[in-house]
């Protein structure tokens, strides 16, 4: 499906909100303790707004979508199909240190995440990594305590990840023309100003 396709239906533009691509992964302290890394500011290619937040938020709520509160939650969601598991293929990696059971959103997100690794794949011949994806209202509240930048749990600014609908990709280790090919396939989602 193509990404015309994906923003006439809007909910494709959810999939890489303001959150998404960012620098760096959003794995936990212990995480970096444990391997030494330095954290990277966090540095998305499309600097939110407070109203692409407010969009999101406002779609979410227009389709009825809940967020999700606990792993029980989660796990209904998952046992009903409103959430799918992404699995790593050719085009696309998951960050090893992603937590199982946070390696799930929503169908039309991962048909939007499959499309764009695909691309890139063939542009490239380079796996796009998932570093986050579906989060409880518990886990947002724990990323909040040491991530400043991270969305509120609740609100009209809440996570998009917090409904499935969002992902978080790696951009460290891009080249500037790998990162020129994103923003330009990101683009339309950004005239409509969604991201």
């Amino acid at each position: 499906m193509s990404i015309q396709k994906h923003a006439t239906l809007f909910l494709a533009t959810l999939a890489l909100s303001c959150q998404a691509f960012a620098v760096r992964p959003m794995v936990s302290p212990r995480y970096h303790r444990m391997h030494r890394f330095h954290r990277v500011p966090w540095n998305p290619v499309f600097k939110p707004s407070h109203e692409s937040l407010l969009l999101q938020n406002a779609e979410i709520d227009r389709l009825n979508l809940p967020r999700i509160r606990d792993d029980k939650q989660l796990q209904q969601l998952i046992g009903s199909g409103e959430l799918v598991a992404i699995v790593p293929s050719e085009s696309l990696r998951i960050q090893p240190s992603l937590d199982p059971e946070r390696r799930f959103c929503r169908p039309w997100t991962l048909d939007f995440v499959q499309d764009l690794s695909e691309a890139y794949y063939k542009a490239f011949h380079e796996q796009i990594q998932v570093n986050s994806a579906v989060r409880t209202v518990l886990v947002q509240k724990k990323l909040r305590r040491h991530n400043r930048n991270a969305a509120p749990e609740s609100g009209e600014t809440a996570s998009s990840h917090l409904a499935g609908l969002t992902v978080d990709l790696q951009r460290r280790g891009m080249t500037k023309a790998q990162v020129k090919w994103m923003e330009e396939y990101m683009r339309p989602l950004k005239q409509l100003g969604v991201i």
